[in-house]
């Protein structure tokens, strides 16, 4: 299938900024000397990118795509949803990002989460470290797998070809960069990647509604599409959703002490002394980008013109920007996407990755492995997990929203546990 001018426009936009992606992963592929440089950076973070990249990472796809759908369908009830994120975030830093940082710290430098539990809680029979790295493994293959899904999605409207060619470019392109970049390009594209989200995420609602003639315009439109939309206490099907589901969507915030790609950022930081100017910049980001997903599906249901059924709910930010904008512009805000998609996917198999190289290849297998021998297996990890994320993402009807839900539910219920222990006020 041949591709439009302005799919060609938009692809040229897209491989512009992966290259621009690749250039930070080189760099930092350069500087990695060892498996500490690799998996946690030395703890150089600094506020800004400690802020931004563990909130890029932490979204993923699922803020310009299954947020969005979700509104879509069922309005101001996805609302609960992004006050519950926000709830949790806040928390997260609060309680968890100083203490953690510290600790980690004091535990025998700790570079993962496992090896930080077996020290916290003196475990000389090295099982919970096994047991806390596999879970993680496991999980987190389902999480990247909806990374994919999202990626196949977006090559497939971008580049007008067939779902399973689209996931293959998506699964190769987001491969080499990982593999390329060890924690510090991982961060720093996550910066850049996290500014280009919350940019895209405003700009595209309000273009919209200037098009269907402003804000009271555009919510009379959706109130006569549907007037339960506008109400955050009405489902989809027009009845009042329980209080039941309601404590159901405020809950995906407490997912955030369990995530261990958020909670490595906490424990990268260079100054324990910085997170709470972190976490300020971390909940203006959090709390803009939320807002505006949701903003984005609702307009959506009044600008686009077909009604987006199903999984195909997640695409509706593509066809608004594909309809709003001159491909070049589209081009940038379609990689706004990528951005969420690379920033996740990259942080997962990292963690991953760690997580096997660690706590399994290092503590069983090879206990006097070089830092050299330890950075490769990483690296080798990153490609094992990826194809097996890539088989499971192969249905093109598969639901990012699902998909994120599973392993964000279970994550939480087999980390959050341990981490509350040593992280709880009072020291």
């Amino acid at each position: 299938m041949e591709m439009t001018s302005g799919n060609q426009s938009v692809a040229i936009i897209i491989v512009l900024y992966l290259l621009f992606m690749l250039t930070i992963g080189f760099y930092y592929y350069k500087k990695t000397e060892n498996l500490s440089d690799y998996i946690l950076g030395g703890r150089r973070l600094n506020k800004w990118v400690t802020a931004l990249s563990s909130q890029a990472s932490d979204m993923s796809g699922w803020l310009l795509l299954g947020l969005p759908g979700y509104a879509y369908l069922s309005g101001m009830e996805a609302g609960w949803i992004a006050l519950g994120l926000g709830v949790g975030t806040y928390l997260n830093w609060k309680f968890v990002a100083k203490r953690l940082r510290r600790y980690t710290k004091e535990a025998g430098d700790a570079l993962t989460l496992p090896v930080y539990f077996e020290n916290r809680f003196r475990d000389k029979s090295k099982l919970l470290r096994t047991i806390s790295a596999l879970f993680i493994l496991i999980f987190f293959l389902f999480y990247t797998s909806s990374g994919f899904v999202a990626g196949g999605k977006l090559f497939s409207t971008v580049f007008g070809v067939e779902y399973f060619t689209a996931l293959t470019i998506g699964v190769l392109v987001i491969i080499s960069y990982t593999f390329l970049g060890g924690f510090m390009a991982v961060c720093w594209t996550d910066f850049f990647q996290g500014l280009l989200m919350v940019l895209a995420i405003t700009i595209v609602p309000f273009a919209a509604m200037n098009g269907l003639g402003g804000i009271s315009s555009t919510v009379d439109i959706v109130r006569t599409i549907d007037p339960s939309l506008l109400t955050p206490f009405t489902g989809s099907d027009g009845n009042l959703i329980s209080l039941i589901s309601v404590v159901s969507l405020l809950a995906w915030g407490f997912g955030y002490f369990g995530q261990p790609h958020i909670l490595v950022r906490f424990m990268a930081i260079n100054n324990p002394e910085e997170i709470k100017q972190s976490r300020a910049i971390a909940i203006t980001w959090v709390t803009i980008s939320l807002a505006f997903a949701v903003i984005v599906g609702l307009v959506g249901r009044a600008y686009v013109p077909e009604f987006l059924a199903g999984a195909s709910s997640e695409t509706v930010f593509m066809v608004m920007v594909n309809s709003l904008f001159h491909p070049i512009i589209a081009g940038i805000m379609l990689a706004a996407i990528l951005a969420a998609i690379m920033s996740t996917a990259d942080s997962q198999l990292l963690v991953a990755a760690s997580a096997f190289t660690e706590d399994i290849y290092r503590l069983v297998f090879k206990s006097n492995a070089t830092q050299r021998e330890l950075v490769w297996m990483g690296r080798i990890t990153v490609i094992g997990i990826s194809l097996l994320a890539y088989y499971f993402a192969l249905d093109p009807a598969s639901s990012v929203l699902d998909l994120v839900a599973y392993a964000w539910q279970d994550l939480v219920r087999h980390s959050a546990q341990p981490l509350f222990s040593p992280c709880s006020p009072g020291r």
